[in-house]
């Protein structure tokens, strides 16, 4: 799931080598995908009224259903 939100946010942004995943797993065994963008891209990662965000994460949610685990995308600075 992290390789797919990477590979994702990487054919959408200007600056593909800015991108940074950062996976962590909570106590109840939520994986957490934290991406950060180059502060120019952050407008292509999130698109017009959060629709390219929504979409982000509702693939990352697809793949993660497949293995039966619970996903959240976050957006960082």
């Amino acid at each position: 799931m992290k390789e797919l939100l990477e590979y994702l946010a990487r054919a959408l942004v200007d600056d593909p080598d800015a991108v940074e995943v950062d996976e962590f797993e909570e106590d109840d065994g939520t994986i957490v995908l934290e991406l950060a963008v180059a502060e120019d891209d952050y407008g292509q990662v999130i698109g017009r009224g959060g629709r390219t965000a929504a979409a982000l994460r509702a693939l990352v949610k697809a793949a993660a259903m497949r293995e039966k685990r619970r996903v959240l995308v976050d957006i960082v600075d």
